[in-house]
């Protein structure tokens, strides 16, 4: 006799119907985990003793991370309050899509982006509008100033644009902004820019675009570049009453101390960390120019990560790559994102993406040879 099914409660049928995020597969024995854009260097010893020594975990942590906080302040010289720290800056991005958005509002990005964008419109009950990505993978901003409209609550703009690697540039952007009401927010998702080497990219921090421009949210994180992708750790700057608002929406007591701890420790040994950071953007560099060596057409890779248009055999070229212990993330019908990781990872990546492309039609979008 069949178990009847049991009477749930009723789900928002817009929340049944959406996929849950799907990260990176882990590795297994001697692959390489290239999937999740993490940093492959093990933490440096003396953010380790700072976990180590960190305030014990029978305590709630200080639910406005107000040592991080100042600590940040002084660096972008701005107050406290116009410093928001959360568990990632992902998180941050759903406090914020929550504060301006809501059903009849509209929530723009461009596509294809972070995957979790589609999610925040969704989870806040607004309307998504996704603005492809120009025949070179970067983002359209024309195209996505001429798509606000009176509904519009909130613009996301990844840069360097992940999964894809394109940077915007400056100039772009300060343009943009000017075609933009100040009514709508502007999120800068900057999780990738320690390892930006154009000197034509956007800089939100460095050119204090929050300042001249109040709708402004500038966002970064300390799971890339400084390696804390384990300990959930990302950080807004902007004006003190929007981030009140992404605060208000926020989950609290998210950020455990041992991150605060961890994140300050990265800050104090920033000049190590950032030689790490070089030499993943030359490994980058390295990757890129081999790929293209080998006949890929591979944007301009800008983050920790490289490009293959891959299109309609993605899903075939991933299990390719997973063959030979490279655990790679294919995104079915557009293309394979490949992270640098570890020195011994770039001839193998190379071995297979050279073994794959020749297979692909000669009309290939991803395919550069001749």
């Amino acid at each position: 006799m069949s178990t009847p099914e049991p009477v749930l409660p009723r789900i928002r049928p817009e929340i049944a119907a959406l996929p849950a995020y799907k990260q990176g597969r882990q590795a297994e024995g001697d692959a390489f985990k290239l999937s999740s854009n993490e940093n492959p260097f093990d933490p440096l010893p003396s953010v380790l003793e700072a976990l180590r020594t960190s305030t014990s975990i029978n305590r709630y942590p200080d639910a406005s991370a107000g040592r991080l906080r100042a600590r940040l302040a002084a660096r972008y010289s701005v107050e406290p309050d116009g410093v928001h720290v959360a568990a990632g800056s992902v998180s941050i991005l759903q406090q914020l899509a929550l504060a301006t958005s809501s059903p009849g509002d509209e929530l723009i990005y461009a596509w294809r982006s972070f995957e979790a964008y589609p999610s925040l419109a969704l989870v806040a009950g607004a309307t998504q509008v996704q603005v492809p990505l120009t025949p070179d993978s970067q983002h359209d901003l024309p195209a996505m100033a001429a798509a606000v409209t009176e509904r519009t609550s909130c613009i996301i703009v990844c840069t360097p644009n992940n999964p894809t690697g394109p940077i915007v540039p400056q100039g772009e952007f300060e343009q943009f902004l000017r075609e933009v009401p100040p009514t709508v927010l502007v999120i800068l998702d900057e999780a990738y820019a320690e390892f930006v080497t154009d000197p034509h990219a956007v800089d939100g921090l460095g050119t204090r675009l929050f300042e001249k421009h109040p709708n402004v949210v500038v966002l970064r994180t300390f799971s890339k570049a400084f390696g804390l992708a384990g300990l959930r750790i990302g950080y807004a700057i902007g004006h003190p009453r929007v981030l009140d608002a992404a605060r208000s929406t926020g989950i609290p007591l998210s950020v455990t101390a041992q991150a605060e701890d961890a994140a300050i420790a990265s800050l104090d040994a920033e000049s190590e960390l950032r030689e790490r950071v070089a030499a993943i953007a030359e490994r980058r560099d390295r990757l890129a120019a081999g790929l293209r060596e080998a006949g890929w057409r591979v944007p301009e890779a800008q983050g920790n990560f490289v490009w293959l248009p891959a299109g309609d055999q993605t899903l075939e070229i991933g299990q390719a790559f997973d063959q030979a212990g490279l655990i790679v993330r294919p995104f079915a019908g557009d293309g394979i994102r490949i992270s640098v990781g570890e020195h011994e990872s770039v001839e193998r990546v190379l071995r297979i993406a050279a073994s794959v492309v020749r297979n692909l039609p000669e009309a290939h979008p991803g395919r550069a040879l001749a």
